[in-house]
């Protein structure tokens, strides 16, 4: 004969909880951080365009297997309803309009005369640049005439 094991204070204690009518409490701890996975609020699911004309290719060639559309809609857990929805929107060629555009604003058409205008101020800054050498070249000439005793040139500056 087999004599069960007696459970005393220090058996208990060593399992690391007492014992409540006979049960072990089960102590389940709170995630220490939210986890990424679950969110507060649910977030309704997207299709693109390439997902909605995949699954409604798939739904036209089980159109004629008895139960393969609805297997295909409670694979990817959609009503028939949106099914509906998507073959209208493919017969109005909404799909074709769903292809993957930028974000964010337009870009502005350009302007015919902005590649001119960009010319224009390229020249003139060049000309600028120029007319500068030539004033500081006329200045050197004027300081080394008066330094070698030259006279002033009679074309009215002075």
């Amino acid at each position: 004969m087999v004599m069960p094991p007696i459970k005393d204070s220090k058996t208990l204690a060593a399992a690391g909880a007492e014992m409540e009518d006979g049960r072990r409490p089960t102590i389940v701890s709170a995630p220490a951080a939210a986890s990424p996975e679950f969110s507060d609020r649910p977030r309704r699911r997207t299709f693109t365009a390439q997902d909605k004309l995949r699954i409604l290719a798939e739904a036209d060639r089980a159109a004629g297997v008895p139960g393969g559309i609805g297997a295909i809609v409670r694979r990817e857990g959609l009503y028939s309803s949106a099914l509906t929805d998507w073959r209208r929107q493919r017969a109005a060629g909404a799909f074709e309009a769903l292809s993957p555009a930028r974000r964010g604003p337009k870009t502005a058409e350009p302007n015919p005369l902005a590649a001119e205008l960009a010319l224009s101020r390229r020249d003139n800054l060049r000309l600028k640049q120029r007319l500068e050498r030539a004033e500081a070249i006329i200045e050197i000439q004027k300081k080394v005439a008066v330094l070698l005793g030259l006279p002033a040139s009679s074309d009215g500056e002075s």
